[in-house]
């Protein structure tokens, strides 16, 4: 079992929720989808669900990001060990704290039990997280 993964150079990002199966999911596809390589991008959950939520593959489908072959991952003190920034979603405190890592916790509407009318403005909402996140840590190269 190797320990932590060598380094890239590029900026990774944890997004952790209770379940890994809505939220985190979506703001992981938002990240690949608008950095592309310039990111290391993980998601995971404290406690996950069998499967991603439907209404949020459903949702991230009518924008052209396909996350149904994605499924919910354990939390692990590797994971965020291996992360330069945590983005907590709802599981506040159940995520481990290191020093030197940052951590922000992003305040959304749990999509979980809701149908794709009502999981839209929440993954609108997370990309415009997504996109802010991206001008900070790994803006797109300048020619």
């Amino acid at each position: 079992m190797s320990s932590a993964a060598p380094s890239t150079g590029k900026p990774s990002v944890l997004f952790v929720c209770v379940h890994n199966a809505g939220r985190s999911q979506m703001a992981a596809a938002w990240l690949s989808h608008l950095a592309g390589d310039r990111v290391e991008v993980r998601s995971a959950g404290s406690a996950p669900g069998k499967e991603v939520n439907p209404a949020a593959v459903e949702a991230m489908r009518e924008v052209g990001v396909d996350i149904s072959a994605e499924v919910p991952k354990i939390l692990t003190v590797d994971t965020v060990k291996e992360s330069d920034v945590c983005i907590t979603m709802g599981c506040g405190d159940t995520c481990p704290v290191f020093p030197g890592k940052r951590y922000l916790d992003w305040k959304l509407d749990d999509p979980a039990g809701q149908g794709v009318a009502a999981v839209r403005p929440i993954r609108d909402e997370i990309k415009v997280l997504v996109e802010g996140l991206i001008a900070e840590i790994a803006p797109e190269p300048t020619a």
